[in-house]
């Protein structure tokens, strides 16, 4: 499966503009993270870009992402992407072993917050530091649908300081901030 299929793909299944802007901010911090791991770029960028893909479909557990691996499967996604998809769900069981699969863990719930801390700014994501992100971690009341447990587990999981894992997916975001909404 490449790029532009993962794409067709992704728009067959996902109406949601706000879902859509997830995968693809997920997809960047997962390709910022294989690049700075010398790991093949291409493929944990789709797993980044497609680990929500049936998320519209498929919204209970452990519907998704169970269902949504084996439309991946007919449609020739390689399995090692399909393994990480599976684990960035922690109540599917599959344990994340691949440094893809704790990449993509780490940054989902991340990318999420770090879009809702850029949507309050005036400067939207320009000018948003990992100190104000950690912040708003601190801030119960504030995007409350994120686990925070999960991005300090997976932070954790990866191996990286939570600094170094905010900082590396604000400038992914950065990277394609148009494509997200977050221009000043």
């Amino acid at each position: 499966m490449n790029h532009d299929q993962a794409l067709a793909l992704l728009k067959e299944y996902t109406k949601s503009d706000a879902l859509l802007k997830h995968m693809y901010a997920v997809e960047a911090a997962m390709r910022a993270y294989a690049r700075r791991g010398k790991e093949n770029e291409e493929t944990w960028g789709l797993a980044g870009l497609l680990h929500d893909f049936d998320y519209e479909m498929f919204p209970n557990a452990p519907d998704h992402p169970l269902k949504g691996s084996e439309i991946l499967k007919e449609r020739g996604c390689p399995e090692d992407v399909r393994v990480a998809i599976l684990g960035h769900a922690s109540y599917t069981g599959v344990p994340r072993e691949t440094r893809m699969a704790k990449a993509l863990y780490a940054c989902d719930e991340l990318c999420g917050f770090v879009m809702a801390c850029s949507l309050i700014r005036p400067n939207k994501i320009a000018d948003l530091e990992p100190s104000s992100v950690k912040k708003k971690l601190k801030d119960k009341g504030f995007a409350r649908n994120v686990n925070r447990e999960d991005i300090l587990k997976g932070s954790e999981e990866f191996g990286v300081t939570l600094d170094e894992h905010i900082r590396l997916v604000i400038d992914a975001m950065k990277s394609i901030a148009p494509e997200l909404g977050l221009e000043p």
